[in-house]
């Protein structure tokens, strides 16, 4: 299963994903630190990052929606597995986004609190992480976004088409 949308056969998606994560995470961090402190600067270099986190997340929300609509199989597990993964995102961003709306308004000036701020964040990037996994998952147990060997590609259906392996042993079947 490869990604539909790549940069010299390499996936978008995964190039991107970093941005809003960071973003994320930085708010979270600056959230606590504005808490902390009150300070303006702590404020303000959050509301900078939670732009930089929603901006990349929509960026990196194109070629993540292509290759779930083009790239994976209808009715597959892998499907089902990136909507979930996909709804997850979706809630960060929303959650970061709520987070914008209440705070920028005070770039020139104090907010009455960091508890929203640090409330909507840590549940977003608590989304993310979930997200995050999902995504790992997709990669690792689906193969999206792989571009396999031809000899991986033949072992690869090959699995498929066997019967599960059962690696328990039963008593009594092991011989030394």
């Amino acid at each position: 299963m490869y990604s539909r949308v790549t940069l010299a056969g390499h996936p978008v998606h995964p190039m991107l994903i970093a941005y809003p994560v960071a973003g994320y995470t930085g708010t979270l961090v600056g959230f606590a630190l504005y808490g902390a402190t009150g300070q303006q600067f702590w404020l303000n270099w959050t509301i900078a990052l939670n732009i930089a986190g929603v901006g990349g997340a929509l960026l990196a929300a194109v070629p993540g929606l292509i290759d779930w609509v083009a790239g994976v199989p209808r009715k597959s597990a892998a499907k089902t597995v990136g909507a979930i993964h996909a709804g997850l995102n979706v809630a960060a961003l929303g959650l970061f986004g709520a987070s914008l709306g209440v705070y920028a308004a005070h770039w020139d000036g104090p907010a009455t609190g960091a508890t929203a701020g640090i409330v909507l964040s840590a549940v977003g990037l608590g989304c993310t992480l979930g997200a995050g996994f999902l995504g790992w998952t997709l990669v690792q147990d689906f193969h999206i976004g792989v571009r396999l060997t031809t000899m991986q590609e033949r072992d690869e259906l090959a699995v498929q088409k066997a019967q599960p392996i059962h690696l328990l042993h039963h008593r009594g079947t092991h011989t030394a």
